[in-house]
């Protein structure tokens, strides 16, 4: 199987590459100091087409498939981690959902906004009481003639406060009840519909996190995304997808890591010679590039059933737990083989290292990768 770059996919790297020298590396470590959402990016990633990777040109989108956008998210992460997770978080989780159960008339009415760049996505599922438990979830909606009334709270949201349009899992039946659930569309500025705590994270601070909350919030019957119940069940599908997002978030960060300790190891010089001769900084080098390697293996394949409409639950899990331990041990190493430098903010490997750990956990924690693939196994 042949995962070489492909046309668009080379257009893809070189244009990514040129928008981060110029609009994202000047000032990231400053959005990063001062946790800025630097809004104003996510509206020229829009026009250069990257808001809409694998939406289909009839509603604005690229038209692309999971290879150019495990290629898009990649770059971005090379340069910025926290561009990165917001692209794919808007792309995969909101626009994703939309696109995939959304009646033509939601479609036309939001898909291009969203492909644009014009508007900013959110998903809502994570709630302070349930984080892999969604199935517990107290954010409830309840139907009062054509309206469904929101109340409660969703966590860890990208984009909870700046986005335009939520697309929000909540409990319309009995608790545990799988079909016990439904999805909703809340547009911002809504009634009822207002943001909450913003986090102060570790790493990935130009991605804004944030709550979202319901209080008496009256949303129309013809914002219902899919069937009444089906939400729960439309939400698994969607996180198969965004667990492809989050390897290709890895790639970015472990390859990042590892192209900054190369570099760096034939420059520093030690004894008399750089440190890239020396075994022990050589070995960390090899093993860097030979874990990335495989992390993008197991992640195209992902993308290519993705692509071909096959189920993907076991690989993009297999793809997530892998490529997001394999950036953490990576960035760690960068630091490592960069020394006292590694650990200063005038080395892009510390904030790598402070990103890469958002990898193994959201989406989905390694532990819960393991449960999925465990159960698909042994079924």
């Amino acid at each position: 199987m042949d995962f070489s770059l492909n046309e668009n996919q080379r257009m893809i790297v070189e244009m990514v590459r040129d928008f981060g020298e110029k609009h994202i590396r000047p000032k990231m470590m400053e959005w990063d100091e001062s946790q800025e959402f630097p809004r104003e990016v996510f509206t020229k990633l829009g026009e250069l087409g990257l808001m809409g990777v694998l939406v289909p040109q009839e509603y604005g989108g690229s038209g692309f498939g999971y290879f150019e956008y495990v290629t898009a998210i990649t770059e971005l992460s090379k340069i910025d981690p926290s561009i990165g997770l917001s692209m794919a978080a808007h792309n995969s989780l909101c626009t994703g959902h939309t696109l995939m159960f959304a009646n033509e008339e939601q479609k036309k009415k939001y898909i291009p906004k969203l492909a644009s760049g014009e508007w900013i996505g959110a998903w809502g599922l994570t709630e302070p009481n349930t984080g892999s438990d969604a199935m517990r979830m107290k954010c409830t909606a309840k139907q009062d003639g054509d309206y469904w009334v929101l109340n409660g709270t969703k966590c860890w949201i990208t984009h909870g406060i700046s986005a335009e349009l939520a697309v929000v899992i909540v409990r319309t039946g009995e608790l545990l009840d799988s079909h016990g659930m439904t999805t909703f569309l809340v547009e911002r500025g809504t009634p009822g519909f207002k943001a909450g705590k913003k986090e102060n994270k570790l790493g990935m601070r130009a991605s804004e996190t944030a709550e979202m909350i319901f209080e008496d919030c009256r949303v129309h019957k013809d914002q219902i995304l899919g069937k009444v119940g089906d939400g729960f069940i439309q939400a698994m599908k969607i996180l198969d997808g965004g667990r492809i997002s989050i390897a290709a978030l890895s790639l970015g960060i472990g390859k990042g890591a590892y192209e900054a300790a190369l570099k760096y190891s034939k420059e520093r010089e030690q004894f008399g010679q750089p440190i890239s001769n020396f075994q022990g900084i050589s070995f960390k080098l090899a093993d860097m590039k030979t874990r990335y390697e495989a992390a993008e293996l197991l992640t195209m394949r992902a993308a290519d059933l993705k692509n071909r409409g096959e189920k993907v639950t076991t690989e993009s899990a297999m793809a997530k737990l892998y490529a997001s331990e394999m950036c953490v041990w990576a960035s760690n190493e960068a630091v490592q083989i960069h020394g006292g430098y590694g650990y200063t903010k005038d080395f892009p490997v510390e904030k790598y290292y402070r990103d890469s750990k958002l990898c193994t956990i959201g989406e989905g924690t390694s532990e819960i990768q393991k449960v999925v693939i465990a159960k698909n196994i042994l079924s």
